[in-house]
């Protein structure tokens, strides 16, 4: 069991802020229509193709059609924010999903690219406005990489997916 699934939103709690007066925004997961890029690191790139493999078969379950994804292959995660950053300004896609796997080695260099990567696409997605997922596995083991990206609901590339879609939709009903 993940972290995620220990700390999950109670629904029946959930339930009652939808049931109160209170404003609740959603985003749903409706993906029709919309454009969204994939930036796909070479660097652990099995990983990275398991992850892109999620989010071929989650398309189909959100209805977002494979001709409005597109991938861009980059050398890996320190290179992932700049091709984002100018996929975001083309206008031409809703959304970017920055996929990899940065895996701890012996060296201090797993820091520094992880969260030089992190910071990059987070940097992407304010100055643009356009949501860029971080679906870039940081992991201390190939072993805990290869648990992230099974062939089921639990791989973190169609999880990316579904943030995409769910983040584009709430932006717009702010808009």
């Amino acid at each position: 069991m993940t972290s995620s699934e220990q700390t999950h939103i109670d629904a029946e709690q959930f339930e009652l802020l939808r049931r109160s007066n209170m404003k609740v925004v959603e985003g749903g997961h409706d993906g029709a229509g919309l454009r969204i890029a994939i930036v796909a690191c070479r660097f652990n790139g099995g990983i990275t193709q398991q992850l892109l493999s999620g989010v071929l078969r989650r398309a189909t379950a959100l209805g977002v059609d494979t001709t409005d994804l597109s991938v861009t292959w980059v050398p890996g995660a320190f290179e992932a924010p700049v091709v984002a950053k100018k996929i975001s300004d083309s206008g031409s896609v809703d959304a970017v999903i920055c996929l990899g796997a940065v895996i701890r080695g012996d060296t201090p260099h797993f820091e520094y690219v992880a969260g030089e990567a992190a910071r990059g696409i987070q940097n992407v997605a304010l100055t643009t406005g356009v949501p860029v997922i971080f679906g870039i596995l940081t992991v201390d083991t190939a072993e805990q990489a290869l648990d992230r990206c099974r062939d089921d609901d639990s791989n973190k590339g169609a999880e990316a997916l579904a943030t995409a879609v769910e983040t584009i939709r709430v932006l717009r009903r702010w808009s």
